[in-house]
């Protein structure tokens, strides 16, 4: 049974595509005879996925993330020493990428994931794509054209490149149709940067104002949730628009069959999953045009529809979707047909199934996994430093002592064992 390994970031109360996604990966991965376990690093106590993911009997090492990264490589790599996987999937997660060079250097393949098209993810570019070759990674898996485009560009020799979206489940269940008036839904992390949260709100009670037989409904916890109630509180009151909370993976669904349309008008995404998850149900897409991930998901007019910006371009589309006879229709079963046949789970755990398989076929014979007492890893890319600390550099006094106390200690011992070595010898 080939053996994989991942590593995830999780803590109380963490939402976000990337852990759905491993919720959902490691179960399809098993259904295929993949034995998958799951290296959590966490902020205080461990979250609702590694929680999910141990009812279920996965594997999963949890520990609160240490203050430097040399420590937090380290507690990687003695995983991967008392446990050795076929190849290891260090995700997204920054102190995997650089544990991932010693993982080479036994022969264990290794993969990370993009997600996301922001600065992280470039900084990941520049240091393990475009950086010293030690440590780039046996392969990379894009979610989206887009991050595949741009990695492609830089031409790696040495690191295979593989667009796998992360995948939405599809129910047996679909959105009934609007009956007095479309229901507006969105899903996700209430945060300025990159979802516009405030904006959002603010276009839900322009669109509600504006387009009789309007309500809507917010899903999602955040930074600004203080600053989505503010607005409701002022410029939604009395309007049928509410902040429901943050709601399970698992539920999310359930929720999203009772509303007609899921908006995102973020700056930037990877391959949003709760539009996957709203398509998959029938939701009509009503997003903001952007470069990376919406494009691929909505053909505006096809299977949603893409506005220019969060005011005047937004309210329209919402009116056409109400008044127009028959473009919801059309629009619901062509967004559920695009996500049943290019983006369901099951699609995607094939393909990351292939991957895995291949790259364990063409590894060498595994070697042991050595762990040097000190780890020389190169100077983080400011874009992923926060993820990569190290320790304050001591200052010129703090050497001068440091090192005149080894001088007197190696005095101090040459003293001690030379005598004993000159009697022991008869001297």
């Amino acid at each position: 049974m080939l053996k994989v390994t991942f590593c995830a970031y999780d803590s109380p109360g963490h939402i976000g595509g990337p852990v759905v996604w491993i919720g959902r990966l490691l179960p399809a991965l098993r259904r295929r005879g993949i034995e998958a376990r799951c290296l959590f690093l966490t902020w205080g106590d461990i979250g609702p996925t590694v929680m999910a993911l141990r009812k279920q009997g996965f594997d999963c090492p949890a520990v609160p993330s240490q203050p430097y990264i040399e420590e937090r490589v380290k507690w990687i790599l003695e995983r991967l020493r008392e446990n050795p996987p076929d190849v290891f999937v260090p995700h997204n997660v920054v102190p995997g990428f650089f544990a991932a060079r010693w993982a080479r250097a036994a022969n264990i393949p290794t993969v990370g994931v993009f997600h996301s098209d922001d600065n992280h993810h470039r900084g990941l570019k520049h240091q393990f794509v475009c950086g010293d070759s030690d440590f780039h990674l046996s392969a990379l898996v894009c979610v989206s054209r887009k991050l595949e485009e741009d990695i492609l560009v830089e031409q790696p020799q040495h690191t295979i490149v593989r667009r796998i979206p992360c995948g939405a489940p599809v129910l047996p269940m679909r959105v009934q149709g609007p009956v007095c008036g479309l229901r507006l839904v969105y899903v996700g992390r209430l945060v300025e940067e990159p979802k516009r949260i405030s904006e959002v709100a603010r276009a839900f009670c322009r669109v509600i104002r504006e387009v009789p037989g309007i309500e809507a409904v917010l899903y999602g916890d955040g930074d600004a949730t203080s600053s989505v109630e503010k607005i409701f509180a002022t410029e939604g009151k009395g309007l049928p628009v509410r902040l429901a909370g943050k709601v399970d993976s698992q539920q999310i669904q359930e929720r999203l069959l009772e509303c007609d349309v899921i908006v995102l008008l973020s700056d930037y995404e990877g391959l949003p999953i709760a539009l996957m998850e709203g398509m998959a149900c029938g939701c009509v897409p009503v997003c903001l045009r952007i470069r990376s991930g919406i494009p691929e998901l909505v053909e505006d007019g096809v299977t949603g529809l893409l506005v220019n910006d969060r005011g005047d371009s937004f309210v329209t589309a919402i009116r056409r979707l109400q008044t127009e006879p028959g473009l919801w229709e059309r629009l619901s079963f062509a967004a559920r047909a695009k996500i049943e046949a290019e983006y369901s789970n099951e699609a995607c755990a094939i393909q990351w199934a292939d991957l895995l398989q291949s790259l364990h076929k063409a590894a060498g014979l595994r070697r042991a996994l050595k762990i040097p007492r000190r780890l020389k890893l190169p100077k983080a890319h400011p874009a992923i430093a926060v993820e990569a600390p190290e320790p304050p550099t001591p200052s010129p006094v703090y050497l001068r002592l440091y090192r005149r106390s080894r001088m007197a200690a190696g005095k101090m011992r040459r003293r001690l064992f030379g005598s004993a070595f000159n009697r022991g010898h008869g001297a």
